[in-house]
């Protein structure tokens, strides 16, 4: 059944900028998708996915709260969803309980101050903190860069509408999204055509200033190059020598078969272009499956209900049943089957490289609302010929 308004297989509106790094320290993600700091990444992914499905726009049209919500659950997901991001998370947090660390955003700004069982250093970036603590090491000096520094592009993420019977197949559709690119004008250098960027003389190319405050030494991007080591004397026209510049663009999904409801597709290196030279950002598309007439899904098996009449219940019968795949499959009933009997069809459910599952088939006796003169007396015959009352063991 397809959703009205919004067609199968295209994704929908401008890529969602993810949470910067910054707040890594404010905000305890496992909190915010309810686990422990100590849960498998299975228990992640299925906590994240079910307040997905719970706070997702499209489950809460027009909820503003729900909306912020759900942005909160996915920047979180994107952290500690992710090996890598999740290490540095814990490591940020862990260092920072140790030394009761505190990042103040006060007006002042810049200044180091000392405090009861710490520090507070206000207006820092975290990568300076960091880096200058603990030896300012290659790695600290690039992240804590602005200005012209390399800067890694903004992490998008977009939603997808598919139909019950895409999702199971999979398939390959495109996600129309506005986003940062490299500037077509100066091909993302950030120079006017036919000039380049010249060496920076104040920090004479490094792109950082040290500053030693006794046992500690803080480093900071140069205050003439922003951190980029170099200067734009004629900048770009287009860009205005951010070397990006915002377009449309066309992206090629490739859906797996058997994506599930709320599912995060990650596209490595799709997302937004990144500054001066640095790393493009990543896509994340979300997964939104439509409801199907006849199929449900239960994790990784598909369900249907079949209806019977109440003489093939009791006397049995055979079925026909439809499957997805387009192969219908033969179900022998017993004699005696009740209704909400479930028989299990193996091997024709949701199929993914790791495992296929099974179609769940319940039986559901039909009891008619009409019937003819003919019809209500040979039921009356038919309840006559069975006297013993089913309803004796309650007593009453």
């Amino acid at each position: 059944m397809e959703k009205p308004g919004s067609p199968p297989g295209h994704g929908e509106g401008q890529g969602l900028e993810v949470a910067p790094q910054r707040e890594w320290f404010e905000k305890n993600y496992y909190e915010v998708l309810g686990v422990s700091e100590t849960a498998a990444p299975k228990d992640i992914t299925r906590a994240y996915r079910k307040l997905a499905r719970e706070f997702h726009p499209d489950a809460n049209p027009g909820n503003a709260a729900a909306e912020e919500k759900f942005k909160e659950i996915s920047a979180a997901y994107d952290v500690v969803g992710d090996e890598t991001k999740r290490s540095e998370y814990d490591e940020v947090r862990r260092q920072g309980s140790m030394g009761g660390m505190g990042f103040g955003g006060g007006r002042g700004g810049g200044g180091f101050n000392p405090g009861a069982g710490g520090f507070n250093y206000e207006g820092a970036d975290l990568g300076d903190l960091l880096g200058g603590m603990f030896g300012g090491g290659r790695r600290g000096r690039q992240s804590q860069s602005r200005g012209r520094a390399p800067q890694r592009g903004n992490d998008l993420e977009s939603t997808i509408h598919l139909s019950f019977r895409d999702a199971y197949t999979g398939m390959e559709t495109a996600l129309h999204l506005t986003s940062d690119l490299p500037c077509g004008t100066c091909s993302g250098s950030g120079a006017k055509p036919g000039t380049r960027p010249t060496t920076c003389q104040h920090c004479r190319g490094t792109g950082v200033s040290d500053d030693n405050q006794g046992m500690f030494s803080f480093s900071s991007p140069c205050p003439v190059c922003g951190g980029a080591g170099s200067v734009i004397t004629s900048p770009c026209g287009t860009c205005r020598g951010t070397g990006v510049e915002k377009r449309a663009r066309e992206v090629k999904v490739r859906i797996p078969a058997g994506v599930d409801d709320g599912q995060r597709i990650k596209l490595k290196g799709r997302g937004g272009a990144g500054r001066n030279g640095g790393e493009i950002g990543d896509l994340y598309v979300i997964v939104h499956v439509d409801r199907d007439e006849i199929f449900g899904r239960d994790g990784k098996n598909l369900t249907i209900n079949v209806p019977v009449t109440f003489a093939e219940a009791t006397l049995g019968t055979k079925l026909t049943v439809p499957t997805l795949d387009g192969n219908p499959v033969t179900l022998k009933i017993p004699a005696g089957t009740p209704t909400g009997k479930v028989f299990r069809v193996k091997g024709r459910g949701v199929a993914t490289k790791k495992v296929t599952g099974d179609l769940l088939v319940t039986v559901q006796v039909d009891v008619p609302t009409k019937i003819t003169s003919e019809q209500r007396d040979a039921l009356e015959a038919m309840a006559a010929a069975f006297p013993a009352a089913p309803r004796d063991y309650l007593g009453v």
